[in-house]
């Protein structure tokens, strides 16, 4: 995974950038929601919201090359979803609505944190009164993310220095001795955290 993707925020002075985070939580929602609604097979109507999409990113001036690569990264996502629906009669494009839709809603969320700080997310969710032990988990969600990351990354390093067999075998042996070792570094790591939040008077 890339860095790009653990922090996606672009600093920018556009009209975008300067929306009140609030303002672009409502437009991003309800775009989702609409195309969620929307009767099936209405290309029109998807379309439509596409240059709405197109018009929204052209007013980032975020470059377009960085922000479809951060698609690229999730658009197993949306395959996954639409793959169940080449069972049904006009699958192949019922397939083809599905990812679209799917992309799409995608794509706003990208442009989403790619434009707003999710500080300011938090904020906002915390002034719709979201739960403060569900805030507190993602909060801890996205910073730990990035440790994890660094660690399996060094980890890898490692590992490649002291192994000298390019073959698959050997690649899979040792990505999964990798996988094994981050997850018991991680539980201990989390067990160390939450130790110490406990010793600060942290409370769920």
């Amino acid at each position: 995974m890339s860095h790009h993707l653990l922090n996606p925020y672009v600093h920018g002075h556009t009209a975008l950038h300067r929306w009140p985070a609030w303002v672009k939580l409502v437009v991003a929602g309800g775009f989702v929601t609409t195309l969620v609604l929307l009767p099936q097979m209405t290309w029109i109507g998807t379309l439509m919201m596409g240059f709405l999409l197109f018009l929204l990113t052209m007013v980032s001036r975020l470059p377009g090359v960085s922000l479809m690569k951060k698609v690229l990264w999730l658009e197993p996502v949306a395959v996954g979803m639409a793959l169940l629906s080449l069972f049904q009669p006009n699958g192949v494009l019922l397939f083809l609505w599905l990812l679209t839709k799917s992309t799409l809603s995608l794509w706003v969320m990208v442009l989403l944190s790619s434009t707003t700080r999710f500080t300011d997310i938090l904020n906002v969710l915390k002034r719709c009164y979201v739960p403060s032990l569900l805030l507190t988990t993602l909060a801890l969600l996205v910073r730990y993310l990035v440790v994890i990351f660094n660690e399996m990354e060094r980890m890898r390093r490692a590992r490649l220095s002291r192994s000298f067999l390019s073959t698959r075998g050997h690649f899979w042996r040792t990505t999964a001795t990798v996988a094994a070792q981050l997850f018991v570094r991680s539980s201990e790591r989390a067990e160390r955290v939450y130790s110490a939040m406990c010793a600060r008077g942290w409370k769920a």
